[in-house]
């Protein structure tokens, strides 16, 4: 946790795929210093016609290799949060070639009650994790 899910335009190899995740994953590790077996992730792939990511206003150039990536979590602190964007961002550029400004991070803030990991029960409020 966080759950982490990835919108890609399809097209991508099942390698590429991997080692965006294996990046992010590591970003998320660092910045939320979470066990590193804590990984939930999602890949959705659409045609470039399905996914229409603009720039806000920014002056933020996007090509087809945009990567949203939708994250569910219990509630962070800012700076974590901000840390995650820059490393998450700096490492699927080093390790994908995926610009800086090909990246967007929308954070989805939820509590306790509102996970479960399995067996039908609430983890974070039985005590198990």
């Amino acid at each position: 946790m966080p759950l982490l899910h990835f919108h890609v335009v399809e097209g991508r190899t099942d390698e590429a795929l991997k080692t965006l995740l294996d990046a992010a994953h590591e970003a998320m590790l660092e910045a939320f210093k979470v066990p590193p077996g804590d990984r939930y992730q999602i890949v959705s792939e659409h045609k470039p016609s399905r996914m229409i990511v603009e720039d806000t206003g920014l002056g933020i150039p996007r090509t087809r290799d945009v990567v949203v990536v939708q994250m569910v979590t219990r509630p962070r602190p800012e700076e974590a949060k901000q840390t995650f964007y820059r490393l998450l961002t700096e490492k699927l550029e080093a390790r994908c070639g995926i610009a800086p400004s090909d990246v967007m991070v929308s954070c989805i803030v939820n509590s306790d009650a509102d996970w479960s990991f399995g067996n039908g029960r609430a983890q974070f409020l039985t005590g198990e994790l």
